[in-house]
């Protein structure tokens, strides 16, 4: 049998995995055999996204930035593909340019990665030409008893796992479907969401919080009714709010609690689930506080590296197995990646006087164009006083002349 995989003919593949059945888990015809869906209702991250502003501003950033990332198609792996006959300049166009006939690649990858951080899992529908999205929270997953995966599912549609590249977040419990980053913060999203239809219904039906009347009389029923209706009209909010009622007959207005409007406003605890949220998300809460910009860039670096670039990292992986050649994310152009333009010089100029690197390699680092000169191609070698850097034993007091 010849190897490597990439060289071998689906028949020859075919007949290399008949061969070696008996040697694959064990325990897979203990863990197969199930069919895994969405492992809970999306709604409720959903409707966090779509009515609260801090999960949506954090959803967003997120989804947008990861997306803004190209990929790097380099050398063809040791290792087997899926998709086999696929090119390097092929790939390229996939996953930089234009994923298929219907959307361009921005729109593409944030539909990707909304899913990855809303569901936790990303499924791409590869046909041989193009790379089609499938809805995360439709698709379900059969596990195989003797392999891996037997199929995908979508509304009765069956696809086979050599068409499906699927992208899995952390998760403990299973080893098929991943876990929402929204997952955690669920609770501060419903509590939140809590707190914001409370101060709705209290301003929409006009209550007074810790106010009663006190008559020093017994009233009727219909006295009752047509002073609470009265109360209602003229001290409601939307008619008036303040307006002052004359009370008779001995009534009088008293407090029986010290809650405020300011109290009912929640707005440290807001603040404080806000914070929650964008951590659960891996976004450091100081980039929102537009009044501190102190230590922005750091924080800006952290959020990439711990939240951004895990995401991309993992798409790159799969599409790297997919196709069989060496995927990474390119982060040249990124601007929060990016050190200050003076560290940056500073950096390429060390290298080039230290003779690390040629001219034209650090003017392309900086994104300049070649020189043509052809000194620019060559390592300049740092000289000293005493003598070339080159080879130190010239160095030295020079030779004392014979009389």
């Amino acid at each position: 049998m010849r190897l490597p995989w990439n060289k071998l003919s689906p028949t020859e593949e075919r007949e290399y995995l008949e061969e070696r059945l008996e040697k694959l888990n064990p325990s897979q015809s203990i863990l197969g055999g199930t069919t895994e869906g969405s492992r809970e209702s999306t709604w409720s991250y959903i409707k966090g996204y779509e009515e609260l502003e801090i999960v949506n501003r954090g959803v967003n950033m997120i989804v947008d930035d990861a997306a803004e990332i190209p990929a790097t198609v380099g050398e063809e792996t040791k290792t087997r593909k899926i998709a086999l006959g696929s090119k390097p300049e092929t790939v390229y166009r996939l996953l930089n340019i234009e994923p298929n006939l219907y959307q361009d690649i921005n729109s593409f990858k944030r539909n990707l990665i909304m899913d990855y951080v809303m569901e936790g899992n990303i499924f791409i529908y590869y046909d041989g030409v193009h790379l089609y999205h499938l809805p995360a929270n439709k698709v379900r997953i059969t596990s195989s008893t003797k392999t891996y995966i037997e199929k995908y599912s979508l509304n009765g549609v069956d696809y086979s796992p050599k068409d499906i590249i699927h992208i899995k977040e952390n998760s403990y419990e299973s080893i098929y479907r991943g876990v929402s980053r929204l997952k955690p913060a669920r609770r501060t999203m419903e509590l939140m969401s809590s707190m914001r239809k409370f101060q709705d219904n209290f301003f929409k039906n006009g209550a007074v919080p810790g106010l009663v009347i006190k008559s020093p009389n017994t009233l009727s029923e219909k006295i009752k009714q047509r002073l609470l209706a009265s109360w209602t009209t003229r001290y409601h909010p939307e008619s008036g709010g303040k307006r002052p009622l004359i009370l008779d007959g001995g009534l009088e207005v008293d407090a029986i609690t010290n809650v405020n409007f300011k109290d009912l406003d929640f707005q440290p605890a807001i603040a404080e689930n806000e914070n929650i949220i964008l951590k659960a998300l891996g976004i450091p809460p100081v980039l929102m506080d537009s009044g501190n910009n102190a230590n922005i860039r750091p924080n800006m670096r952290l959020y990439y590296l711990e939240a951004v670039l895990p995401i991309v990292k993992k798409m790159n992986y799969s599409f790297q197995r997919f196709f069989g050649f060496i995927i990474t994310e390119d982060v040249t152009k990124i601007a929060g990646m990016q050190p200050e333009l003076r560290d940056e010089s500073q950096y390429y100029t060390s290298l080039v006087n230290g003779g690390v690197i040629t001219p034209n390699e650090a003017r392309k680092g900086l994104g300049y164009d070649k020189d043509e000169d052809e000194e620019s191609d060559k390592l300049r070698i740092p000289a000293n006083i005493a003598g070339s850097a080159a080879n130190p034993d010239e160095g030295g007091k020079p030779p004392a002349q014979e009389d």
